[in-house]
């Protein structure tokens, strides 16, 4: 068995920990965990997460529902139900990727309180979840999966929050890829080591 499949075998007995769905588990009582990984391991940690969903979401048993987003289909959802998904390719051919990745922060509000991502995850959020954050990869240049995460810690507190993250996190590190050094993070712990 690989690494990668021993760390995400471990991840259902620790979310179903009653002190973790508590926010007590793993000494961290902000709940917002990073499960980071070789971003080669991408299409095994996407089937483990839907093997888990189905598997905790489908059991009557359990006492919480795992809520995935997707960080690149939130973008382009809340484009397309804003008007704005045409304008976002209209600025990518006339202004590159750096033209469009200036649209989207402003449009989206990235850098403010009234940013739309964390505001679509927490009037989606159910009480009694856990959130597995994803799509980090795929939504970059576009956001920042640390502007995500203070955005959202500030605002979400109800319940855990884990950051599937391709990349090393160092417990205040973020970089993506194993390339590109994202701003320190110092609040999330490792979810599995």
């Amino acid at each position: 068995m690989d690494l990668i499949d021993e760390r995400l075998n471990k991840i259902e007995r620790i979310i179903k920990d009653e002190s973790f769905l508590m926010k007590k588990g793993l000494g961290n009582e902000i709940g917002y965990y990073i499960f980071d990984y070789d971003p080669r391991d991408e299409l095994k940690v996407r089937k483990h997460i839907k093997f888990l969903k189905n598997k905790i979401n489908n059991n009557p048993n359990n006492s919480f529902k795992i809520i995935e987003f997707d960080l690149y289909n939130i973008i382009f959802e809340i484009l397309k139900e804003n008007g704005y998904l045409d304008q976002f390719f209209d600025f990518e051919k006339t202004d590159g990727i750096e033209g469009a990745k200036r649209a989207i922060s402003t449009l989206l509000m990235i850098g403010s309180e009234s940013n739309l991502i964390v505001k679509y995850i927490m009037d989606n959020t159910p009480n009694n979840s856990v959130v597995f954050l994803t799509g980090v990869g795929k939504s970059y240049p576009l956001i920042r999966s640390h502007n995500v995460l203070n955005n959202l810690h500030q605002v979400l507190d109800e319940v855990p929050v884990i950051m599937f993250f391709p990349g090393k996190y160092s417990g205040t590190d973020l970089i993506l890829f194993g390339t590109i050094k994202d701003q320190n993070y110092y609040r999330a712990l490792s979810l599995v080591k």
